[in-house]
């Protein structure tokens, strides 16, 4: 059994097209329904950015203010029943232009990385937005799949964005002809450590997600997706992590002069790539019908938030948008099963509230329109 986190407050100001909005919530599954542009979605944005990162639509800080605001910036409040307990959860920015950062207090308290978030809930997201994954390019399934990763592992991300800036200075170097042994030796083990770090995290969380869906195979709701990650080091991932990083340095110095042709770091967990298979049709999830992909990814992602329930012990925070649109009657009712029966509060939208009856009393129901919510 999973313990139930779940939001009982939401307020936010300047946020989008909301110039001010509070709601009140229990323990139950919110359904938000309205006009197309009326607001749904940005309501969904607002609890995505109670977890680190630039929330569900990856904006930049300046973009999610609302515009015409007469503050500085936007702030979300929220009062969550969390992982650690009760928590007051405040979010927003602070400076001006390129010296915008996001702000944040857990309790009324400043904390100084928003990775602390992650000690009180996990948010997980499907938006229409995502529909394309399977056609779109590689770095969008790595994308996802760190988001997935990160919800088991808090400090992935940190390790993904320290590698990122390592690799640009390695690029840099490279590109201006500075061959010095000692810079390049430094950012390079640097690269070979958190970049094996990287892919041992990746590699065991689809593990873990494999067995997971290999449990439910029976399970003829959604299809089973089957996954393997691909394209650096491939094979290797049963030997020690210390092997993997003398390898993989050893490989980074041999091919120093390559990349610096190139212009660019050709080899690294930066160039893995996701892929997906539609396990009962044996094809690859680009080359599937439009439903058929949609079904692969709900079932993905629905078998990730049971993972990360298994693992942590809580489930987590489910924001699906627009996620019935596309379902016939009989696929709604099993969905909102197992979103149910996951264990903790989910935040749907969609343009017709009778989408959603298949819920009835598991749900408190709001319309949205323009900056409004009742």
């Amino acid at each position: 059994m999973t313990a139930k986190v779940f939001l009982s407050r939401l307020k936010l100001s300047e946020f989008r097209n909301y110039a001010e909005v509070a709601l009140r919530l229990d323990a139950r599954h919110v359904v938000l329904t309205g006009d197309n542009g009326s607001g749904k979605t940005n309501l969904l944005e607002a609890v995505s950015f109670l977890s680190p990162g630039r929330g569900l639509r990856r904006a930049t800080l300046s973009d999610v203010t609302r515009v015409g605001a007469e503050s500085v910036g936007f702030s979300i409040f929220a009062e969550v029943n969390g992982m650690d307990g009760e928590v007051a959860i405040g979010t927003g920015v602070e400076g001006e232009g390129e010296a915008l950062s996001r702000r944040l207090r857990l309790n009324g308290t400043s904390v100084k990385s928003v990775d602390e978030l992650t000690d009180h809930l996990r948010v997980l997201w499907l938006t229409p937005a995502m529909d394309g994954l399977f056609t779109g390019s590689s770095s969008d399934r790595r994308r996802f799949l760190d988001r997935l990763v990160l919800s088991l592992d808090p400090s992935h991300g940190r390790r993904a964005s320290d590698f990122e800036k390592a690799m640009r200075g390695r690029n840099r170097l490279l590109s201006d002809g500075r061959f010095d042994p000692v810079w390049l030796e430094g950012i390079e083990k640097q690269m070979a450590e958190l970049g094996i770090s990287m892919a041992v995290a990746r590699h065991e969380m689809l593990g873990l997600l494999k067995a997971l869906i290999d449990s439910r195979s029976n399970d003829a709701n959604f299809p089973t997706a089957l996954l393997t990650l691909s394209g650096f080091m491939d094979g290797e991932f049963h030997r020690p992590a210390v092997d993997l990083e003398d390898e993989y340095l050893a490989t980074l110095k041999d091919n120093r002069y390559r990349d610096a042709a190139a212009g660019r770091t050709l080899d690294g967990p930066h160039r893995a790539n996701l892929f997906v298979r539609h396990a009962e049709k044996d094809m690859d999830a680009g080359r599937c019908s439009t439903g058929e992909q949609k079904a692969l990814l709900v079932g993905l992602v629905l078998a990730h938030a049971q993972l990360t329930a298994n693992m942590t012990g809580y489930a987590p925070v489910l924001l699906l948008d627009e996620i019935a649109a596309h379902l016939d009657e009989g696929r709604r009712a099993a969905l909102f099963d197992l979103i149910h029966a996951l264990g903790g509060q989910s935040f749907m939208t969609g343009t017709d509230a009778s989408m959603f009856a298949g819920l009835g009393d598991r749900a408190q129901f709001f319309n949205v329109s323009h900056g409004s919510v009742g």
